[in-house]
């Protein structure tokens, strides 16, 4: 077993039963954890305890409707004294119920109506309930600009009045947006491990070192998970500015009307741009153009959360083009399978990640390993050309 397996299960001893509570949205990435956890903790937790041997750790609930549109939390075994675990996908477009005759496809509103239903359900009977939403409610929703709602931060308040201990997320928008709940806990992990692995098992022959690659950030907003890859790769960095024009707003933001350049030269390299999320597609693309009219070679695009608002047909077109050779996202939202059959698309399958954090916290261990994904890039772009691990090491020591 690798040493990150070995540091969550040394010792092991969970401090209360395990229980897996899955909404509807989230069914397919649930029973990838919930295989996960099965083979663990029957194997290797279960050598010193029994009792913790299970077929499943997921319980059985539903969220059923009535004909006008109304629904209810239902849990249908017992959670008292149990360490439950919430998983919900609030991104789930997918997921549709009947009203008044008519099928509607449930909203990020309806996902999140049902997950405080199925925590009333619960009835404050758990020993401990963490919710695990990989894409923050409203997140994109962060900051106050002007007469308006903070809805991620009134969600965050919600759930802390509901008796939720902590909540667990991925790339968080601002996770600054955790200060409006400063006593429960908050914990935001990022998927830059199994992005890479990805990318370096699709692409063995692509070069990782300074004379070949490079980072640019699409934004400023998105310049410290850029500044990270790049500490780790040990090579250089750019960013694109976004002027906008603040005087208006369409489609729920201000538009973008102008895309300026700064950094060192990319001509010639092999580039990789980092973001949270692809919604529309209109500003990544536009990133590719102005790339390759400065004589970039490759292009690699990687979002947590690759939602395409506005559909594919334009990434396809650009993908004929040149402009990209591959968009890099992960399973923590919903990914029609329209996406997941074009080819410039690669997926990074999070579930033994989440798993990993599931086991950890229900031993009251340490995420900290879990949070610093350094180590593991390190260890796997050793074995590629072009890395030099000392390099990356000396960067790293720098910025501390």
């Amino acid at each position: 077993m690798p040493t990150f397996f070995n540091q969550v299960f040394e010792d092991a001893q969970p401090v209360a039963p395990l229980g897996l509570i899955v909404l509807e949205g989230s069914r397919e990435l649930g029973k990838k954890i919930d295989d996960y956890l099965v083979k663990w903790y029957n194997t290797d937790i279960g050598k010193k305890n029994a009792k913790f041997h299970k077929d499943t750790f997921i319980l059985n609930s539903e969220c059923p409707r009535f004909t006008t549109g109304d629904a209810k939390g239902l849990i249908s075994e017992s959670v008292r004294g149990y360490d439950i675990y919430v998983l919900v996908d609030v991104g789930n477009y997918s997921i549709t119920y009947e009203m008044f005759g008519k099928h509607n496809n449930m909203s990020p509103d309806d996902h999140y109506a049902d997950l405080k239903r199925i925590i009333s359900a619960a009835g404050g009977k758990a020993a401990r309930i963490t919710v695990i939403m990989p894409m923050l409610y409203g997140g994109r929703q962060h900051r106050r600009n002007t007469r308006e709602s903070l809805d991620c931060a009134q969600m965050l308040q919600e759930l802390f009045n509901m008796g939720v201990n902590g909540v667990i997320t991925f790339d968080a928008h601002d996770p600054r947006v955790q200060n409006a709940v400063p006593l429960m806990g908050f914990d935001n992990f990022f998927p830059t491990y199994q992005i890479m692995k990805e990318l370096v098992n699709a692409f063995p022959e692509i070069q990782l070192d300074k004379d070949n690659f490079m980072v640019v950030s699409p934004d400023e907003g998105a310049m410290k998970r850029n500044i990270f890859y790049v500490s780790v790769l040990g090579v250089n960095l750019g960013m694109f500015y976004k002027r906008r024009d603040y005087t208006c707003v369409v489609g729920g933001r201000n538009p973008i009307v102008a895309h300026e350049y700064i950094g060192t030269d990319v001509k010639g390299k092999n580039i990789l741009v980092a973001d949270d999320i692809i919604a529309t597609g209109d500003s990544v693309l536009r990133l590719c153009r102005d790339l390759k009219e400065k004589g970039c070679k490759d292009i690699f695009l990687t979002a947590t959360y690759a939602l395409f608002t506005e559909g594919i047909e334009k990434f396809d077109e650009a993908y004929e083009q040149g402009l990209f050779n591959a968009v890099l996202s992960t399973n923590l939202t919903y990914i029609n399978e329209d996406l997941v059959s074009r080819k410039w698309f690669i997926k990074a399958d999070l579930s033994k990640f989440i798993a990993y954090i599931i086991s950890s916290c229900n031993q009251n261990k340490s995420v900290s390993p879990l949070l610093n994904s350094a180590d593991r890039i390190h260890e796997l772009l050793g074995k590629t050309d072009g890395f030099c691990k000392e390099a990356t090491e000396a960067i790293m020591k720098d910025l501390d």
